[in-house]
């Protein structure tokens, strides 16, 4: 650090005293001078090495360890305030009895009995379409979608196989697979 600061005001210095005495030409080149720090680098510690403390660090802990535990329950409750940390739930270790045989099979059971996974969002896809109801098509499909205009729609029920909407509850998926299905377009709920 002090070898840095020493390059610093040698640099201000030398600045300072050219431009007083010396102004040279716009095209003048300025030659400068690279100040390198010369203090050796600490050596990284092995694996094996026990991590090296500040003594900063090692007061504080040397100060929270003759502590009570009324006044470490107060230095926690502080922190958390004073660094706007949440409470997160503990998980204690050997809380939950160890599960006999006999329930682990009777779990897996009823693991079985219920069903896998069920399917709460839906996408609806146009398949195909009439080709004489392409423009009642394209109108009911640019009312559908947001932010769509008449050319995007066109171009959208051209391309089709395409998903018209995504992730959309099961009633809303059947309501626009009936209105598009009117109109003459075949619809896959997903």
């Amino acid at each position: 650090m002090t070898s840095l600061r020493r390059c610093m005001s040698f640099t201000l210095r030398y600045a300072r005293h050219a431009n007083s005495y010396y102004r040279p030409a716009a095209s003048t080149t300025h030659r400068l001078q690279r100040c390198y720090n010369t203090e050796a680098l600490p050596k990284p510690a092995a694996d094996g090495d026990p991590k090296q403390y500040s003594p900063k660090i090692q007061n504080l802990v040397d100060e929270i360890s003759t502590l009570t535990l009324s006044e470490i329950s107060d230095l926690n409750q502080l922190l958390k305030v004073t660094l706007n940390i949440q409470d997160a739930p503990m998980m204690v270790a050997g809380a939950m009895p160890a599960a006999s045989p006999a329930a682990a099979e009777a779990e897996e059971e009823e693991e079985d009995a219920a069903p896998k996974s069920v399917q709460t969002h839906f996408s609806v896809k146009l398949t195909k379409f009439d080709a004489g109801s392409k423009v009642k098509l394209i109108k009911e499909i640019k009312s559908l979608t947001s932010g769509m205009n008449l050319v995007q729609a066109k171009k959208f029920v051209e391309a089709a196989p395409q998903v018209v909407r995504a992730d959309i509850s099961k009633d809303e998926a059947e309501e626009i697979k009936k209105k598009l299905e009117t109109v003459g377009a075949t619809v896959v709920i997903e």
